[in-house]
């Protein structure tokens, strides 16, 4: 639980809660499988905290909002049901790779956004008014990945924004949030009735997230994301290590 509330935390300053609630329930003893809906599940209403917190952001792309909302239940319903569809011993021999993974677009990130910021202060443009086809073929792609297991999906999302010409941060905050709420809200709920979620250990995870992304908003305005981002990197890694060896 108190990883929980430091995935709340983190979560609110940098991102990557995903990264510490998952490796902590294995510790638990919680199959991968279950883990990995229990996790989702739990963390929901610290998205859904995050997307509220954003929603003013939103004024001005209503059309980008209605857009995304479509590619992103519909990836991450497939995406959950990829999950579900996996035999439990598979995805337990998958994880450590996609834990590995998430925590390589973690680190990426700081590069990300970079260039985004180097981008709009050096070039004048207006941001798109409505996504591209493409883009929402991304964004399905994207959510996909994020039904199946979701860490680091955020981060993606940022990338696609970013090169399709958003500048504004706060901005593709937003739409990042609302469009991993809807990723995240529909694979919540398959999971729910398919029985793959531990109740107790998800309910508990909730609260404690909740306070924990509370606590994170208000640290965020007295210390850097930089040092959190790197103890998330190092989690990360020691974590994807240690389920390869063991």
């Amino acid at each position: 639980m108190v990883a929980a509330a430091i995935a709340g935390v983190v979560n609110s300053i940098a991102g990557g809660g995903t990264l510490l609630t998952f490796p902590a329930l294995l510790a638990l003893g919680v199959t991968p499988a279950i883990a990995n809906a229990t996790s989702t599940v739990a963390l929901l209403p610290g998205a859904l905290s995050s997307m509220l917190g954003y929603r003013r952001e939103l004024d001005g792309v209503q059309r980008w909002t209605r857009a995304i909302t479509v590619p992103s239940v519909i990836g991450g319903a497939i995406g959950a049901w990829a999950f579900l569809a996996t035999p439990p011993a598979e995805f337990a021999r998958l994880v450590p790779w996609l834990v590995l993974g998430a925590t390589a677009l973690f680190m990426a990130n700081g590069a990300v956004m970079r260039r985004v910021r180097r981008d709009g202060a050096s070039v004048e443009r207006r941001e798109p008014e409505s996504p591209t086809l493409t883009l929402l073929l991304i964004q399905l792609v994207v959510a996909v990945y994020g039904g199946y297991f979701g860490a680091g999906v955020g981060i993606l999302m940022l990338a696609s924004l970013g090169f399709s010409g958003f500048l504004n941060i706060h901005r593709m905050n937003g739409l990042k949030n609302w469009g991993g709420f809807c990723m995240n809200f529909i694979a919540s709920l398959i999971f729910a009735f398919t029985g793959r979620v531990n109740w107790p250990i998800a309910l508990s995870m909730a609260v404690t997230a909740i306070i924990g992304a509370y606590a994170g908003s208000r640290m965020a305005q007295r210390i850097g994301p930089a040092p959190v981002r790197r103890a998330i990197v190092v989690i990360g890694l020691v974590s994807g290590v240690w389920m390869l060896a063991r």
